[in-house]
């Protein structure tokens, strides 16, 4: 072996060993020389670093170690489990919008509009859509990329609106479309090819059903007068559906679907602000109300799922059998 081999091969294992810091130092202790040499034995010969791949499975690994050993290991599976949920509902509402995008206000209403669509986030709807058409047919790493592409648009409607004075949807629409997009991102790499197709087929069924509720043939449709009477009931189904799979999975003796459903509490809150901010303060609640309780919802699902966490703390745990891979558990 040349002398620039055993030096690529070294400092590849010195990178390697640096990407271990993300487990528990007895693990790194019992398992890091077994894990790294796994991946040496798999790298490309002449590779000096990790892939992207690769770094980030080892780090992945390390923080899911890190949550076993609090007792918390099915905190990301429940993730996993909720942006499953939280993606086809983000593109069910984006299709909404746009039908109710592509039915601006007519001129004699003297309203401003995105040339021939209502607003800017006519822009974002589209590009949820497209990810929900590529999470049908792509890998899931590329319908990951592009629901980035769809949370990022989302959140630049609000300054392109200020700085372009051109009209865009209100916070109450926008900010429950952002929680869900940041919660879909965690979506697993596998899944079966009916969830894959779920976002794209709620989608065309919610936009089915918009035309009818949202664009009635000579009236005047906003996201005020018609939409935002839709957020609440999309999030108390969103929580029906979450609650009923924990029930499900708990006669299995599997923690997932309360995981989920304490993640999903958060998202769901957000489309249900306006009634909540209502059943507290009254009908038509000013803005300071509808801030003030979104407020209270962004911190209480949080605070919610910190306490489960810590409940969970502290339990016993189920110890591995000697002869399981060090990265999945799985018997060898």
């Amino acid at each position: 072996m040349s002398e620039s081999v055993r030096t690529g091969s070294g400092e590849l294992e010195r990178r390697y060993r640096r990407l271990l810091w993300a487990y528990p130092s007895a693990y790194r202790r019992d398992r890091g020389a077994e894990l790294v040499g796994t991946y040496l034995d798999l790298a490309s010969e002449g590779r000096r670093r990790p892939s992207l791949a690769d770094a980030a499975d080892l780090v992945g690994g390390g923080l899911r170690e890190r949550l076993r050993a609090a007792g918390t290991a099915g905190l990301l599976s429940g993730v996993r489990l909720a942006a499953v949920l939280a993606f086809p509902t983000a593109t069910a509402l984006a299709a909404g919008w746009s039908v109710l995008e592509s039915h601006p206000p007519a001129p004699e209403f003297q309203v401003r509009t995105f040339g021939p669509f209502a607003s800017l986030g006519v822009v974002a709807w589209a590009a949820w859509l497209v990810a929900a058409v590529t999470h049908a047919l792509a890998p899931a790493r590329h319908a990951r990329s592009l629901i980035g592409l769809a949370v990022l648009l989302t959140a630049l409607v609000v300054p392109a609106a200020a700085l372009t004075g051109a009209p865009r949807p209100p916070l109450s629409v926008l900010v429950p479309q952002l929680a869900l997009g940041l919660l879909a991102l965690a979506l697993p790499d596998r899944l079966p090819l009916w969830v894959r197709l779920a976002p794209a087929a709620v989608a065309a069924l919610a936009a089915a059903l918009a035309v009818r509720w949202l664009a009635p043939k000579g009236d005047y449709v906003s996201y005020h007068s018609s939409g935002l009477e839709l957020l609440a009931p999309v999030g108390g189904a969103l929580l029906i559906v979450a609650l009923a799979l924990a029930l499900a999975l708990a006669l299995r003796r599997d923690a997932r679907g309360a995981w989920a459903l304490l993640v999903l509490l958060t998202p769901a809150g957000l489309l249900s602000v306006r009634k909540l901010a209502e059943q507290f303060i009254g009908q038509n609640p000013y803005w300071s109300a509808l801030a003030g309780t979104a407020v209270a919802v962004t911190l209480l699902g949080p605070a919610l799922l910190l306490f489960a966490l810590a409940a969970r703390r502290g339990r016993p745990l189920p110890q591995r059998a000697v002869g399981c891979c060090p990265t999945c558990g799985a018997s060898r």
